[in-house]
């Protein structure tokens, strides 16, 4: 690589911050990432491993579901080593969820998903442990994806081009030069506890949840509200398809195969404190009576553990589960006349490619580097390769 190259320091290895390397790279920027903790160290580590078809959101929210559904044609291509080609069910239990069908219809019309009516005999044989009051129920193209090793891949195919990934390093200041722009990222080395300063021609925000109280330490501001939701994992694999109720999207209303393992999904409340959310008893009985519902047999699981993702949604003047899944990129030059610093939130794990070309494409504009994006057809490498020296 030519050192000439502008250096971006991204501040975050989840799937987003990953993928943003990744996408920089291939740019030819040189790149280092931090990370407080290990791949996957937060959010990304604890989501349910949705591939979202957008059909959750057709109706609500269709801009998210367009995205989601894009990207989800994306990844499979490019991070089929991740994921689980299984599909999944939309199903009816009531009269409320009956009388949604016409709008689910007409919402993945609208948005360019394929979906297959079937009926409550046809999706019975499909997944025989189906709970019997199933009414109706609808095919659509979700999946499953393995957390870690999505993370791994995209940060696996960034290392390979050159990327440094610096884990255990925990960012304790973001340093300004004369012009106001931020130009040294400050951290803690947390392998040896010593100070390490890591200067940036651009520095990108990735933390997810944690996005607004980076974007603090150099008095920038993030409109992002960490919305946390409680999940519980069972120890068998009741279902080989994803389950979604028929509804709107409410708490407990997927069921999602994960290995030898069902987990149910999910609680939204909000926190003040992002790095203590405790998952209380009321909510982990929610999340049970709601997996009951779709799958009686649950009933004779034993958990398997009870855990929390903090959702890093975008905020607005309406809060809570209303909130727009799809994401923001801050230019904090614009929004709070502090240089050389960017912030990427919202979205959801599916969408974490076209989120990090979005990013790329205004650093570049920022320091008028500007090459293509590649990341939508080149293959990613094995998650493996992250290990490698």
């Amino acid at each position: 690589m030519n050192h000439s190259n502008p250096h971006a320091v991204v501040i975050g290895a989840g799937f987003t911050g990953c993928a943003v390397a990744h996408d920089l790279t291939l740019r030819g920027f040189q790149v280092t990432v931090v990370e407080r903790g290990d791949i996957a160290n937060g959010t990304s580590g604890r989501t349910h491993g949705l591939l979202h078809s957008g059909a959750r959101y057709c109706v609500t929210d269709q801009e998210s579901a367009i995205e989601c559904f894009e990207e989800n044609n994306l990844l499979r291509r490019i991070a089929s080593q991740c994921i689980e080609f299984n599909g999944g069910l939309f199903v009816a239990l009531d009269e409320n969820d009956l009388a949604y069908s016409a709008r689910f219809e007409i919402g993945a019309r609208d948005c360019g998903i394929p979906i297959d009516k079937l009926t409550a005999a046809q999706a019975g044989r499909m997944e025989p442990n189906l709970t019997p009051a199933v009414k109706l129920a609808y095919f659509v193209p979700d999946g499953v994806f393995d957390p870690l090793r999505l993370a791994l891949a995209f940060a696996a195919t960034a290392k390979v081009n050159g990327a440094r990934f610096l884990t255990y390093h925990e960012v304790t200041g973001l340093i300004t030069n004369g012009r106001g722009a931020v130009s040294e990222v400050s951290t803690v080395n947390r392998h040896t506890n010593q100070p390490e300063s890591i200067p940036a021609d651009i520095v990108i925000n990735a933390t997810g949840a944690w996005a607004g109280l980076v974007a603090k330490l150099v008095g920038a501001r993030v409109d992002v509200i960490p919305t946390p939701g409680v999940m519980v994992a069972y120890d068998q694999r009741l279902v080989q398809r994803v389950i979604n109720r028929l509804c709107e999207p409410d708490d407990g209303d997927i069921l999602i195969p994960q290995r030898r393992m069902v987990v149910i999904g999910t609680t939204s409340f909000e926190v003040n404190d992002v790095d203590y959310i405790p998952v209380t008893p009321d909510q982990v009985q929610l999340m049970n009576n709601k997996a009951i519902e779709l799958v009686p047999a649950i009933g004779n699981a034993h958990q398997r553990g009870a855990y929390m993702s903090a959702r890093p949604l975008i905020g607005s003047e309406t809060l809570g589960r209303s909130l727009s899944r799809t994401f923001r990129c801050y230019n904090h030059q614009e929004s709070d006349g502090i240089g050389g610093l960017v912030t990427i939130t919202g979205g959801k794990a599916t969408t974490c490619r076209k989120m990090a070309e979005k990013t790329t494409d205004l650093v570049g504009e920022l320091l008028r580097y500007q090459e293509p994006c590649t990341t939508r057809d080149l293959v990613l490498e094995s998650y493996r390769r992250y290990y490698e020296n």
